[in-house]
């Protein structure tokens, strides 16, 4: 009897209890592991340190919607300050130690509305209660404990005028109005309206000016197909730090002084990738390291004491990317995120001046690492010998022979894949499926060359890209050629449908979720804030006028007819970037032709579904959708 209760015990304590995971040790895979395991809400998630560090705020459901909540350090009660219900706050930030700002939307209609509230959840206030309007964040003044500057479009939908805003009484006053060109703002460091960055189709200027009273002038001028970023001010707030590929194929940080209008030094540049972002010590007032993501993410320090604090943290938590998160303003205490490619990690909390180091939590325990499959850096060459990275995720038990296989690829499509934790990828390696994601050219992170090559590719050597990255998985003897799918999101929908209508033989079924079908249709429905580049949007895909055959070639709408597999499509009602036009249309179309088609529409939704009961309707139906047509396991 004490044999059969330590065989119990020992189960237990390996797979957990009985009605979480399913054991189908048969056949060499984890357990199965339900649906909502990997799309549920966090407990707590986002965590911030209070200007002052002494409270934390983080984020947590209630009544299945995310909302925030307070804390003081070294208390256990922590106070919920938000009551959504209906949509979940989209993001937070402290707007002093007293008072949390906070941005929602509507249905996904992504028209932001900016609020505040005190940290004991009274005198809520809606500070932009405009229809319509959407609020973006230009400078949260976190030396002024009253007031923050916004950009909002509410005089015209299509820019953004910049208004210092009371976050105790919503009173604004409007500080720059939009000439009609301007696309974007930055302050220096004292919080003053300094930098202005335009764009009149295909061309962008940066505009500066020495005070807020003064004019603004130009200082740089540059065709679209070249980067300049303007990142912040140095500390005495004469020169600017930039991330440019002005002269160069990748991205560097550099400083430029805006009265000699040239850089003067190189800070960082990496031969293999772009680096967009600069560290700093803001109370220190030095420049303390880049960051730049390879097959990873990875450091490079100027300052001892920041790389110091790198080393310490990376010791005590070995196996992982650590990332500090936030610090107080005195920066003696520190917010620490860790993340894998198996875990979502965990947040700490270090008081460096006290020596005390402890965990706040782990963001979901119920996901057990020793199930979890390795996602791996992989690169293989395109149909013109172009050298395409990637990330290839296998499942964990069995061997990496005739697997089905799910193809990702990824949406933007001007963005990029990274290594780490993805739910839908884990979810889908413990169905048994081998995950490919590729960072297609037209993908960012990969220098100007990269980009560029991408340019009016969509459907042809983009999608080659997709395709290479399968028939090398298939040459390998990994996949099964008869049981490959395609999923994506965005564009990685549209890289759905044109898998399926473009190469109709390589694919068994696929899923598009809020994905273009029609590119007429995209450009003609773009958000009016879009509206400044739209010529840009015509370089990169296409001119609806003078590219009208080009566009009507590579809109899956047009060749559904080439179409043989099976579908599953999720669209958002209020989707403000791919109209829901685009999926009814190939739905209808698909239809007409007796193709089977699964379609899932979301009245409460945009572009994606963020409500976690919708989450959990669409990955139940994908899960049931693969394991029909490409055999892999199911949860019953």
């Amino acid at each position: 009897m004490k044999k059969i209760l330590l065989i119990v015990l020992l189960f237990f304590l390996i797979f957990g209890p009985l009605d979480a995971y399913k054991a189908e040790g048969s056949i060499g895979l984890p357990p199965l592991i339900p649906m909502k395991a990997f799309f549920r809400n966090p407990e707590k998630v986002a965590f911030q340190l209070s200007p002052n560090g002494k409270y934390l705020a983080f984020m947590g459901p209630w009544k299945d919607r995310m909302n925030v909540y307070v804390q003081r350090i070294g208390e256990r009660k922590a106070t919920r300050i938000t009551n959504a219900t209906k949509r979940d706050i989209a993001g937070y930030f402290w707007a002093n130690n007293h008072r949390i700002a906070f941005v929602q939307d509507k249905g996904g209609d992504e028209n932001f509305r900016l609020y505040a509230v005190d940290i004991d959840g009274k005198d809520l206030k809606d500070l932009t209660p405009f229809r319509g309007v959407r609020v973006e964040i230009i400078d949260r003044l976190e030396d002024n404990d009253r007031e923050m500057i916004i950009g909002m479009n509410r005089r015209c939908r299509r820019i953004f005028d910049a208004y210092r805003i009371d976050i105790n009484t919503g009173n604004m006053k409007m500080i720059a109005k939009n000439p009609g060109d301007i696309d974007g703002w930055l302050t220096d460091n004292k919080g003053r309206l300094r930098i202005a960055v335009t764009s009149d189709g295909t061309k962008s200027r940066i505009l500066y000016r020495d005070r807020e009273s003064d004019k603004f002038r130009v200082i740089l001028t540059r065709d679209f197909r070249d980067t300049v970023d303007p990142l912040f001010f140095s500390f005495d707030n004469k020169y600017i730090y930039l991330s440019s590929n002005i002269g160069r194929d990748k991205c560097a940080i550099v400083e430029y002084d805006p009265h000699k209008n040239r850089e003067l030094k190189t800070i960082y540049e990496n031969p293999q990738v772009d680096v967009y972002n600069l560290l700093r010590s803001k109370k220190r007032k030095v420049i303390t390291g880049v960051t730049y993501t390879t097959d990873r993410l990875h450091y490079y320090f100027f300052d001892k004491k920041r790389k110091d604090l790198q080393d310490y943290l990376e010791q005590r938590l070995p196996g992982y990317e650590v990332v500090v998160t936030g610090m107080n303003k005195n920066e003696d205490k520190v917010l620490v995120r860790t993340f894998s490619d198996k875990s979502m990690g965990a947040y700490y909390y270090y008081d460096m001046k006290a020596n005390r180091f402890r965990k706040l939590i782990d963001v979901s325990p119920w996901l057990k690492e020793r199930y979890m499959a390795d996602m791996r850096p992989i690169k293989y060459m395109s149909v013109d010998g172009l050298t395409i990275h990637g990330y290839l995720t296998l499942p964990k038990g069995i061997e990496a022979k005739d697997l089905p296989l799910v193809v990702n690829p990824h949406g933007g499509p001007w963005a990029r894949d990274v290594w780490g934790f993805d739910p839908e990828v884990q979810f889908l390696a413990n169905r048994g499926y081998a995950v490919l994601q590729m960072n297609f050219r037209g993908s960012t992170g990969y220098g100007k060359k990269f980009w560029e090559a991408g340019f009016k590719q969509w459907g042809r050597k983009m999608q080659d890209d997709i395709t290479y990255g399968v028939k090398y998985l298939i040459h390998k003897g990994i996949v099964d050629p008869k049981r490959v799918g395609i999923y994506g999101a965005s564009y990685g929908g549209y890289a759905a449908l044109a898998g399926l209508a473009f190469t109709p033989d390589l694919y068994a079924c696929g899923i598009d979720y809020v994905g273009v079908s029609n590119i007429f249709l995209l450009l003609k429905t773009i958000p009016p804030y879009w509206e400044l580049d739209r010529q840009v949007l015509y370089q990169m895909i296409g001119d609806p006028v003078r590219d009208k055959r080009l566009l009507r070639e590579i809109s899956p709408l047009f060749h559904v007819d080439r179409i043989k597999a099976p579908l599953f499509i999720a669209q958002g009602a209020n989707d403000p970037r791919v109209n829901k036009a685009e999926s009814d249309q190939m739905v209808a179309a698909l239809r007409k032709r007796g193709i089977p088609v699964i379609y899932m529409v979301k009245d409460n939704e945009g572009h994606g579904f963020h409500n976690e009961e919708n989450r959990f309707d669409f990955y139940r139906t994908m899960e049931k959708f693969l394991h029909r047509y490409l055999g892999g396991r199911v949860y019953k």
